[in-house]
Formats: structure tokens, C-alpha cells, sequence
């Protein structure tokens, strides 16, 4: 069917449709509107974020309802906040000419007794995240036991988020008679158990092949070390000045970390993550929509909500934990038939991951080299270029031209040209002219139980360290958390080795100074923890010791890194990290209006 008239909707939802610039369905619109509008029946729907599930399930539901009754007649359940109030929003578009509608969002973070004073004004459907579903059901709040349709959207993200015992306490509420549809990007076994168990005789469709990614996004990725991730994706945005993007990070420190490095060099960034409150978060939402925030940094559960269709690149900072999560962040960009990018910064021990991605969304990744500071200064000069030859006149500067022209009487044409240009080229340059490549070759590791035993010699520091099994660790959690605590990269701490009461671990030589300084007078969990350089450089106690005990080291604390209060490159100043690439960012303007970033302010001095 090519057009919403063939589907069989009514004038009302027609109208709606032609008011929000709809022309013609999308392929999942096509395969579930006719069964959900013909048939009382259950359904499956595997489809990619993107590609109009909101509608496939949302004008079938309206069409279907009782607008003139006051009962709850169907319940939407959602992951997130964000998504939820999104398809609330929808919902209400597409219902603006069904007089009587009233569609509620329920989530947290917002008034609860409000919420539940707008269902008993007569909510026909609630979209809802189970959380504060089940919060309101416990309460006495709300009564779904007359609904006759059900969706589960985003099923699988709702799975992976731990939300499975609340869906099963909701749908305990309902009628059994009722029709339950699900929706999902992929369809592993828990979304499939949920439906075996919730469901009755389901008919099923698909989009493409389960958990296939959409033919618009293409797939590349990054080979770089671990330390190089940040400068890396700071080259992936320069090289690409009209960037629109979604940085994953895995967790929300990392997304908040990240987000207030870009800022602090110059970038239109924001950070939204979980422990954003609902103001803040809508405060990053709406200047991101509004193409004022350039660079979202979002973790997985947040970024569920995002319904933008011009994002550009969608940069994995971090790979996630499950591999098919990954076919949500890529479908955030190549929506509403656009195309877009989905890039993977990733170091050597990460590479095995992209051939399990492939698998799974059985498309080919690219390998891609960052580009070098002399591609950046390039892309970025002809783009300024690009801008200036498309802009528009303003006339309002006609009566400042004969001081301008006085000015410059005696330059050249090619010579002014060069001089406008230069403002912008030589920040660039500075900047770039001196770093380094940031490419690392493939090859093989030779690592035992994910600990790097081809690395070291004289280029790492090895260390004793006064925590071992006793304590609660072994090799995995040990660096994991000198990998948190001291803001390095996962491939920065290797060679770990725990013991009862002590371990031994590797940094390279570079760090040395900022590991001894972070440890000095460092207590976990009310014990001081000794971090010293081990002379035995194959793992052996050393004999001057004072075994495992939690006590203060003898000397002091003071190896010459000062005391932890009042060291810098560990915590709030980042000086260290910065500096990796020869000086400063050339700083974007702050100003929303240039998406494009050729508009720099004068460089940041380098911290000292």
C-alpha cells in the first residue's frame, strides 16, 4: 500500500496525518496498521529505531478507542522518561481532530498526584515507564483493569534496563482478553520469553532482518590506544566541521567527564545521562533539537528518547557491554530516509568486538585511519570558505565599506583573501602542526585472562600495591578500579596480578608520577592503600615490606608528588590530558547559530 488512505484510517487520523506533512507509510506502518486495524490479535514487530513504530501502533490505537468513554482503554509501556513523554506527544498529534481525547504521560520525576489527577479526568491512554506504572498501581492510583490494548515499545531496551518483574506485575493488572503489542529493535530471549508468556498465537512481522541494521548508516571504525580515545574523537569532530551528533559513553561518569572536556575546549557539547533531573535534562534536550548543542554525550538509557532526524554521526566512544545495543545508538542517526554515520573509537583489545557486531547486523565496518592535523586544517579552511560564499548579504554593512576599503586600497585581491583566511587557517595550525599520528596497526595481542603479558620492559613502571584477593579483588576488579580511579584508559593498566594480601600492576613510565601522586595518604573504604614502584620488576614481594597491612607508609606519603589534595592532572584540572596535543583547542564560538564550527575564539593559554 502506498498511501494512508489505502490503510484504512479514518478522516479524522487522515487529516492529522496531512497536517504533520506524513505522504506515505513507512515499510513497518505498512505491515502492521492493516493487521491491528482488521484483526483483534496479538503482534510482534521487529523493527529498527527510526523507522515510525510510534504510528504503527499509535493510529491503529486511536482509530479503535472510545473517545467518548472516560475509561483507560490503552496502556503504553516505555524505557525512559524521554521516550515516554515523546510518544505521549505524538499520540496527542496524531489525535488532535478526535474531540474527547485525553492522553496522559506517566514517569518519574515529575508530580506523581498531578499524573494521577489527569488519568481521573478521563485518560482513554497512558503512556508510561514501568516504574512509575507500578508505583501508581501499588498506590491505588490508577485502574488498568479494563484495557484492551497493551504495547511494550523499545521491549528489549525495557529487558535490558531490569524492568522485567515490574512488566510482569503491570500486565497482571490487565484482562487477559486484551491485545498486547510488542515492539522492538532486536529480539533476544528474555523479549522473547515475554512474549511467550504474554502473548497469544502473536502474529509476527519484521523490517529488514532481526537486529539488521538500516541500509542508511554506514559503519566505520577507529584503531587508536586507549589514552588517544578523547583526542581522537576531538579529530572525528574537526574533521567533520557541520557535525550534528550522539557521543555513547558507557557509563554516566564517563558521559559527564567527557561532556565537560568538550566544553572546556571549545565545543558545543552537553552531557545527558540519568543523574540529570527532569529539568535539566529537558533543558539539554531542547538545546540540542535546537541545534545549539552540536555534540550530545549520552549514556544508552538516556539517549532512548531522542527524537531527532537530522543527527549526522553517531560516535561510539565506548563500545556497550552487549553487542546488540549497538543497533540502538547506530539507528539514532539515518532516520526519516537521511543518511548517517555510525562511528567506533576503539583501542587493540576491543577490536574482536566489531566482528560480533558485524555478525549481528550483518553489515561490514570500515576501517579508517584519523585523519592528520594537515586533513583538519584543510577540511575546516574550505569549509569556512564554503560558508562565506553562501552567505547572505547584509546590506546594513553598505555605509562601513568606504572605511574598509580605505583600509585595505593597497591590498591586493589574493593578498586580502589570504589575510581573512589566515584569521581562521593559523589556529588550526598552531594547534595541529605538531601532532601526532594517532593510528595504531593492527595485530595480534598475546594476553592471558585479558592481562597483557607482551607489554612492559623499560618503558612501563611496575607497582606494589597493598590490596589483593582478602580485599575483595582479583585481576578483572582490581584494574577496573585503578583504571576508574585514576582516569586512564582500560589499556593503560596491565600486567595486574593479585595476590592474598597485595597485587602488582603496570602503568606506562608517562603516568608514573600521576600514580604515585593520586595514592599518596588514599584511603578505600577506611584503609589507607600503599601504592609504591616494585623493584622486583617479575611480580616478586619485596622483602622491606610490611606485607598487606592497612597502614600508613613509613616515609611519610611524600615521593615527591605532593599530597592528594593538592595534585591536579588526577581530578579537576585535566591540565595532563589536555596537553597531549601540543597546546589548546582553537576554541568554537560559543554562539548556537554557528552549527558549523569555522567560527573560533582566540586560543586557550595552556595551563601550567
Amino acid at each position: 500500500m502506498s498511501t494512508f488512505q489505502e490503510l484504512g484510517l479514518n478522516d479524522d487520523l487522515l487529516r492529522a496525518i496531512t497536517d504533520l506533512g506524513f505522504t506515505e507509510p513507512s515499510e513497518v506502518q505498512n505491515k502492521a496498521i492493516p493487521i491491528l486495524l482488521n484483526s483483534e490479535t496479538d503482534l510482534v514487530a521487529l523493527a529498527q529505531t527510526g523507522t515510525g513504530k510510534t504510528a504503527a501502533f499509535g493510529f491503529p490505537m486511536l482509530e479503535k478507542i472510545d473517545v467518548d468513554s472516560r475509561t483507560t482503554q490503552g496502556l503504553i509501556l516505555s524505557p525512559t522518561r524521554e521516550l515516554c513523554l515523546q510518544i505521549a506527544n505524538e499520540m496527542k498529534a496524531y489525535g488532535k481532530y478526535c474531540k474527547g481525547l485525553n492522553v496522559v504521560a506517566v514517569y518519574g520525576g515529575s508530580s506523581i498526584s498531578d499524573q494521577a489527577r489527569d488519568i481521573k479526568r478521563g485518560a482513554q491512554i497512558i503512556v508510561a515507564t514501568p516504574g512509575r506504572m507500578k508505583d501508581m498501581i501499588n498506590r491505588r492510583m490508577v485502574d488498568i483493569s479494563k484495557i484492551q490494548y497493551s504495547v511494550l515499545d523499545e521491549a528489549d531496551e525495557m529487558l535490558n534496563m531490569g524492568f522485567k518483574e515490574d512488566i510482569t506485575d503491570i500486565l497482571s493488572h490487565t484482562p487477559e482478553d486484551k491485545n498486547t503489542w510488542l515492539f522492538s529493535a532486536t529480539m533476544p530471549r528474555e523479549v522473547a520469553s515475554i512474549a511467550k508468556k504474554f502473548m497469544n498465537n502473536p502474529q509476527e512481522i519484521t523490517v529488514g532482518n532481526k537486529n539488521e541494521s538500516t541500509s542508511n548508516v554506514s559503519h566505520e571504525y577507529y584503531l587508536v590506544n586507549a589514552r588517544d580515545r578523547y583526542n581522537a574523537l576531538k579529530r572525528l569532530a574537526d574533521a567533520n566541521p557541520d557535525i550534528f551528533s550522539v557521543v555513547f559513553c558507557r557509563t554516566k561518569r564517563d558521559t559527564q567527564k567527557v561532556a565537560e572536556q568538550l566544553i572546556e575546549d571549545g565545543y558545543n557539547a552537553g552531557a545527558l545521562h540519568g543523574d540529570l533531573s527532569q529539568n535539566q535534562r529537558d533543558l539539554v534536550m531542547n538545546a540540542f533539537r535546537k541545534n545549539q548543542i552540536q555534540m550530545l554525550v549520552a549514556t544508552d538509557v538516556a539517549a532512548r528518547g531522542i527524537d531527532v532526524d537530522d543527527i549526522t554521526h553517531v560516535i561510539n566512544y565506548q563500545l556497550p557491554d552487549e553487542i546488540e545495543t549497538y543497533t540502538h545508538r547506530s539507528g539514532r542517526t539515518g532516520r526519516a530516509g537521511k543518511t548517517g554515520v555510525s562511528m567506533v573509537i576503539v583501542s587493540k583489545s576491543e577490536v574482536r568486538k566489531i566482528k560480533s557486531i558485524e555478525r549481528i547486523i550483518k553489515r561490514q565496518f570500515d576501517k579508517k585511519d584519523i585523519p592528520d592535523g594537515m586533513e583538519i586544517c584543510e577540511v575546516q579552511l574550505m569549509s569556512l570558505a564554503n560558508k562565506i560564499h553562501t552567505t547572505e548579504v547584509n546590506d546594513e554593512i553598505e555605509k562601513y565599506l568606504t572605511s574598509i576599503n580605505e583600509m585595505f586600497e593597497d591590498t591586493s585581491k589574493d593578498e586580502l583573501i589570504k589575510k581573512f583566511f589566515s584569521v581562521e587557517f593559523t589556529r588550526f595550525f598552531n594547534y595541529y602542526q605538531k601532532s601526532k599520528n594517532l593510528n595504531v596497526a593492527e595485530g595480534s595481542q598475546d594476553r592471558e585472562g585479558g592481562r597483557d603479558f607482551n607489554r612492559g620492559g623499560n618503558d612501563s613502571t611496575r607497582y606494589f600495591i597493598n590490596v589483593g584477593s582478602k580485599d575483595g579483588f582479583d585481576w578483572m576488579k582490581l584494574k577496573d578500579f585503578l583504571k576508574e580511579q585514576l582516569e586512564l584508559g582500560r589499556d593503560d593498566v596491565f600486567k595486574v596480578e593479585v595476590k592474598d594480601s597485595f597485587s602488582f600492576f603496570n602503568t606506562e613510565n608517562e603516568t608514573k608520577e600521576k600514580v604515585l601522586a593520586f595514592f599518596t595518604d588514599f584511603k578505600h573504604e577506611g584503609r589507607f592503600v600503599n601504592v609504591e614502584v616494585s623493584e622486583n620488576r617479575g611480580g616478586g614481594r619485596r622483602n622491606d615490606r610490611r606485607g598487606g597491612g592497612g597502614g600508613k607508609r613509613r616515609d611519610g606519603g611524600n615521593r615527591g608528588g605532593g599530597r592528594r589534595d593538592d595534585r591536579k592532572g588526577a581530578s579537576g584540572n585535566r591540565s595532563d590530558r589536555r596537553r597531549s596535543e601540543g597546546s589548546s583547542k582553537p576554541r568554537r564560538s560559543d554562539s548556537g547559530g554557528d552549527s558549523g564550527g569555522g567560527n573560533f575564539s582566540r586560543p586557550r593559554r595552556s595551563r601550567r
